[in-house]
C-alpha cells in the first residue's frame, strides 16, 4: 500500500497535478475572499471571521477533487497497466487505499495554507485576535471530513470508467447530490415532513461541526460515506478482474 502511495504523492508533484491543484484551489478562494464584489468578500462584511470561506470551500472543492482523482484508476484502465497492478502480491483494499490516501493527502495540503487567513483575520479585527477559534476549528475538522468523502466518490467513479472526463462529470454529480441535494430535496414538501431527509446530505453535518461542536454522529456519517464509496470500489475492481 505504501508503496502505491509513495507513487502516487511522486507523480502529482513530479508533474505541475500537485501544483496546479493547490494553486487553483487558493487563487479561487483568494479571488472571492479578497478581491471580488460580492457576498463572499471578507473586506465588504465588516465582520473579522472566516464564514464565507468555510461557504464557499466545499464548492469550490466539489470540482477540485474529482479533477485530483480521476486519473486514480482511469489512467491505469486507458494505459492498460491496471491488470498489472492487480497481479501485485497486495490486496484489492490497499490497492485502493493507496490511491485514496495519495490524492486525500494532496488535497489536504491545499487547506493547509489556508490557514494565513486565519491569522490574517485575527490582525484584523478590533480587538485583535476577537475570533471564535472553536467554530474555526470546528469548520477545518468539517473541511477534511468533506473532502474525506468527496475523494473516496470520486476513486469510485474513476474506477467505473477509462475516460476521465466521464469519472470527474459523476464524481461532480455525485458530490453534489450528496452535498446538496438531499437539503434541496427536503424543500419539496409533498409527502408531509422531509426533515430528516435534510439530515442525510453533507451540508447539514458540515454546517453542523462548523459551530463548534464535534458530534460524533456527524463523524459517522462522513465516516460511513467514506467507507461505503471505499468498499464500492473495492468490489467494481474485484468485477473487473
Amino acid at each position: 500500500m505504501f508503496a502505491i502511495l509513495k507513487k502516487e504523492i511522486n507523480t502529482f508533484f513530479a508533474s505541475p497535478i500537485g501544483y496546479l491543484v493547490i494553486s487553483v484551489f487558493l487563487l479561487l478562494n483568494g479571488l472571492f475572499l479578497w478581491l471580488f464584489k460580492g457576498e463572499f468578500n471578507i473586506l465588504d462584511n465588516g465582520f473579522a471571521d472566516l464564514t464565507s470561506f468555510f461557504l464557499l470551500a466545499p464548492w469550490i472543492l466539489i470540482f477540485l477533487v474529482p479533477a485530483v482523482t480521476m486519473r486514480s484508476f482511469s489512467d491505469e484502465k486507458k494505459q492498460g497497466t491496471i491488470e498489472l497492478l492487480l497481479t501485485k502480491p497486495i490486496s484489492h483494499l490497499q490497492i485502493v487505499l493507496g490511491k485514496y490516501l495519495g490524492a486525500l493527502i494532496l488535497i489536504s495540503l491545499a487547506l493547509v495554507p489556508t490557514l494565513l487567513y486565519v491569522y490574517t483575520i485575527s490582525k484584523l479585527g478590533l480587538p485583535e485576535a476577537n475570533l471564535d477559534m472553536g467554530s474555526i476549528l470546528g469548520s477545518y475538522f468539517g473541511l477534511l471530513f468533506l473532502v474525506a468523502a468527496y475523494t473516496s466518490i470520486g476513486i469510485f467513479t474513476s474506477s467505473l470508467t477509462s475516460n476521465q472526463i466521464v469519472a470527474f462529470i459523476v464524481a461532480v454529480f455525485i458530490c453534489f447530490f450528496f452535498y446538496f441535494g438531499f437539503e434541496g430535496l427536503s424543500e419539496f414538501n409533498l409527502f408531509g415532513d422531509l426533515f430528516y431527509v435534510e439530515k442525510l446530505g453533507m451540508d447539514s453535518h458540515f454546517k453542523s461541526m462548523s459551530r463548534g461542536v464535534i458530534d460524533t454522529r456527524d463523524v459517522i456519517y462522513f465516516l460511513s460515506i467514506t467507507v461505503l464509496f471505499i468498499v464500492l470500489t473495492i468490489l467494481n475492481i474485484k468485477r473487473k478482474e
